[in-house]
């Protein structure tokens, strides 16, 4: 555990391992204290992938590693690459590399301008150090944490399957402005993401998709979520490393306003436990590890 930043899970002394690791990167809720953020705060937690870290932490007494993120994704987002930095945040030239996105351009870079398309984070500029520093302190040893997990598990086993835990709005983006807006889709229970079958084996993925449906669950693939950074880093099914990305509706087991867990969370967590299972069990039956 580093404070403030990581947790790291593994499996007890008596649960054999699986070549398996999960991570939640966006659940934290640890808000650092040189944040000086401005936007309301209730309204800034609505960023937070949160009870994901929860939903999924029985995954070692399963046989698979968890690490989950203690600081909030609007302060520092462990999904985004290094250099997708929006520039409109700062008083001054940044002087790095920019990786260009549509995410950026939209306010959700590695450091969030917005929350919620138009609510600003901050009523100021930020400086270069502050973002230096929030990169060294949080984004870097998150990822090393990450990378060293699934290498030691690729070491043992010879494969690993990497699942990057999020949770997801109920329904899709508003169309129009002002009283003729429209109200979002409603999406699917579950939403996985493997980059168009670029960061895992499509077995994988089907398998996990087969899994949630039979337990009465709607799954979509790759829409309107293919997965991040966190994926494409990790994932190279060629290499044995799988990573699949797997989004959570949100109306399952919390109410989206209040950030408060609803009736809802304790079955629906019962079923991801079996869900790591299955994950589990797929694992220890391509390696032979049972």
């Amino acid at each position: 555990m580093i404070p403030e930043v990581l947790a790291r899970h593994d499996p007890p002394p008596e649960c054999p391992a699986a070549p398996v690791v999960f991570d939640s990167p966006h659940s934290g809720t640890v808000y650092p204290a040189d944040f000086a953020f401005a936007a309301p705060f209730d309204i800034l937690r609505r960023a937070e992938d949160a009870f994901v870290d929860e939903l999924f932490a029985d995954a070692p007494r399963r046989g698979a590693s968890l690490l989950t993120a203690l600081f909030p994704r609007s302060y520092i987002d462990p999904n985004r690459h290094e250099a997708e930095i929006d520039l409109n945040l700062f008083d001054e030239p940044w002087p790095y590399p920019v990786l260009p996105s549509e995410r950026c351009e939209r306010g959700l870079g590695l450091v969030r301008r917005l929350i919620r398309a138009r609510t600003p984070v901050y009523d100021r500029r930020l400086t270069v150090a502050e973002v230096e520093a929030r990169i060294a302190r949080f984004h870097r040893p998150y990822h090393a944490e990450l990378q060293a997990m699934l290498d030691r598990a690729h070491e043992s086993f010879g494969a690993v399957w990497h699942v990057n835990c999020h949770s997801m709005r109920a329904l899709g983006k508003r169309t129009g402005r002002g009283k003729a807006a429209l109200k979002g889709k409603a999406r699917d229970d579950f939403v996985l993401g493997d980059r168009d079958g670029t960061t895992c084996s499509a077995r994988f993925t089907e398998m996990v998709r087969e899994t949630l449906m039979e337990l009465g669950y709607s799954v979509a693939v790759n829409h309107p979520f293919k997965g991040a950074e966190l994926v494409t880093r990790h994932g190279d099914p060629a290499a044995s490393r799988h990573s699949l990305q797997i989004e959570v509706n949100r109306r399952l087991y919390m109410d989206e306003a209040r950030v408060e867990k609803t009736a809802g969370f304790d079955a629906l967590k019962a079923d991801i436990d079996r869900l790591v299972a299955a994950i589990v069990d797929y694992a220890r039956d391509e390696t032979g590890c049972r």
